[in-house]
C-alpha cells in the first residue's frame, strides 16, 4: 500500500480506525521552522466530531503528540512523527455484520487486495479517521506556507442542496477578505454566508433522522502562489493538488476554475486576458484558476471537489455475505456521520497545503521555509532576448 504523498516534502500516514492510534510522519521540513502546537490543536478541532447530530457520535479528543522532529517549538530537520491516539472505539458494533460487505465502502476491494488480513473494524485504514494524521502533518506545512505569504482556505460551496457564496476567484483582494472571514469562524461551519448555516444543518439532520446521508461540494483557494511554480507534465499544479485531494475519502470529482464549464465556452470566452501594472503581470479574469500549462501564473488557484454522501447509512441495503458466499441484507450499526462535508473542509485545506509545499520545495528547496520573506528574490525575469 502506498501511504506516502510527495516527492520533495513527504507525508506518510499510518493507523486504523479502531487501532491504538493514527498519525503521520512529515519528512522534508527544514530545520528551524516554527511549530505552534496551540495553533495546530485549533486546526485539529475543526476536523473533530462533536456528537451533535451533524457528525458521528464517536467523539475523540484528537490531541496530537509530537514524538520527534520538533524541539523547543522549532523543527529539527529530521522526520516529524505525529501521533493521535484512539480512545473512543466500539469494535463490537461491527462484529455481528463483519462478513457483510458494506455498499460504498472499501470492504470488498480491501478484502480482494489483502486477502482478508486487513483490519476491517470501522473501515480500518480506509476510514475517514485516518485524515486526522493528514491534518496534523498538513497543518505544520500550512503554517509554514502562511509565513511565506501563501494562504489556503476551504469553504462548503454546497451541501444538501444549499449553496454558499462562491469564492471571488477573479479578485485576489476580495478573496483575501473571504479567507479572513473563514479564519474568524474557527471550528464553526466553514461558510461565507452565515445565513446558509441553519438550513444546511437542518437538511443534514433530516437526512440523519431518516437513516440516510448527504454529500456536497468543497471549494478551496490558494492565494499567493508564485508564478512559475509547478513541474510539468506529471507534477503540474493540477496534478499534485488533485493527487492529494483524491486521497481524501469520499472525494469523487475535482475541477479548477471554470472546470467542466469550459466545455460550453469558446476560446474567446475561456482565455484570461493578460495585463501589466507596476511591473506585475496578472490576468483580468481567472477562469483558468491561476494555472497555465500546469504552472502557477500568480493568480489565485481555486478548485472544487465533489464529496459523495457518507456510505454508512442505517437504511437496509442489499449486499453480499462473503463468508457464506450468498446475497444478504445489511442494516449498519455503529456511529457514523450523516454528512462528512463540514469536517472535510479543513482536511482539503491541509491536503492542498501538502501539495503546494511539495511544489515549492521542488522549485525553491528549503529557502521558502528558512527565508520566507526573501525566497523569491532569486526568481529571474523572463528572458526576452
Amino acid at each position: 500500500m502506498k501511504n506516502t504523498f510527495g516527492s520533495a516534502l513527504c507525508l506518510t500516514i499510518f493507523g486504523e480506525s479502531h487501532g491504538a492510534g493514527v498519525g503521520a510522519v512529515l519528512d522534508g521540513m527544514a530545520a528551524g521552522v516554527p511549530v505552534d502546537e496551540a495553533a495546530l490543536a485549533a486546526l485539529m478541532d475543526r476536523r473533530r466530531a462533536r456528537g451533535d447530530g451533524l457528525s458521528t457520535a464517536r467523539v475523540e479528543a484528537d490531541e496530537v503528540r509530537i514524538l520527534s522532529g520538533v524541539l523547543r517549538g522549532h523543527t529539527t530537520g529530521t522526520p516529524i512523527t505525529l501521533l493521535i491516539e484512539n480512545h473512543n472505539t466500539r469494535s463490537a458494533d461491527y462484529a455481528a455484520t463483519a462478513a457483510l460487505l458494506r455498499p460504498g465502502h472499501a470492504d470488498y476491494t480491501a478484502c480482494a487486495r489483502y486477502r482478508g488480513y486487513q483490519d476491517a473494524r470501522g473501515g480500518g485504514h480506509f476510514s475517514g479517521r485516518i485524515t486526522a494524521g493528514l491534518v496534523a502533518g498538513g497543518g505544520i506545512v500550512l503554517a509554514a506556507l502562511a509565513r511565506a505569504g501563501i494562504r489556503i482556505g476551504t469553504h462548503i460551496a454546497r451541501c444538501a442542496g444549499i449553496a454558499d457564496t462562491p469564492f471571488a476567484q477573479d479578485d485576489p483582494a476580495a478573496l483575501a477578505g473571504q479567507l479572513d472571514r473563514l479564519d474568524a469562524r474557527g471550528p464553526a461551519f466553514a461558510l461565507l454566508d452565515e445565513a446558509a448555516e441553519a438550513p444546511m444543518q437542518a437538511a443534514i439532520r433530516a437526512a440523519g433522522a431518516e437513516g440516510d446521508s448527504v454529500g456536497g461540494v468543497l471549494e478551496t483557494a490558494v492565494l499567493g502562489l508564485p508564478a512559475g511554480v509547478g513541474e510539468p507534465f506529471f507534477d503540474s499544479v493540477e496534478s499534485e493538488i488533485a493527487h492529494a485531494a483524491f486521497a481524501i475519502p469520499a472525494v469523487k470529482g475535482i475541477e479548477f476554475g471554470a472546470g467542466f464549464g469550459f466545455a460550453e465556452l469558446r476560446g474567446s470566452e475561456a482565455n484570461d486576458p493578460l495585463r501589466i501594472q507596476s511591473g506585475r503581470i496578472y490576468t483580468e479574469t481567472n477562469r483558468n484558476a491561476g494555472i497555465n500549462g500546469g504552472l502557477a501564473n500568480g493568480m489565485p488557484v481555486v478548485f472544487r471537489t465533489a464529496v459523495k454522501p457518507t456510505p454508512s447509512i442505517y437504511k437496509e441495503q442489499r449486499t453480499v455475505d462473503y463468508a457464506a458466499k450468498e446475497n444478504a441484507a445489511l442494516s449498519i450499526k455503529g456511529r457514523h456521520d450523516p454528512c462528512i462535508v463540514p469536517r472535510a473542509a479543513v482536511v482539503q485545506t491541509c491536503a492542498a497545503a501538502l501539495a503546494v509545499g511539495d511544489l515549492l520545495t521542488a522549485r525553491y528547496g528549503e529557502r521558502w521555509m528558512t527565508r520566507p520573506d526573501t525566497y523569491r528574490e532569486e526568481d529571474a525575469p523572463c528572458n526576452t532576448d
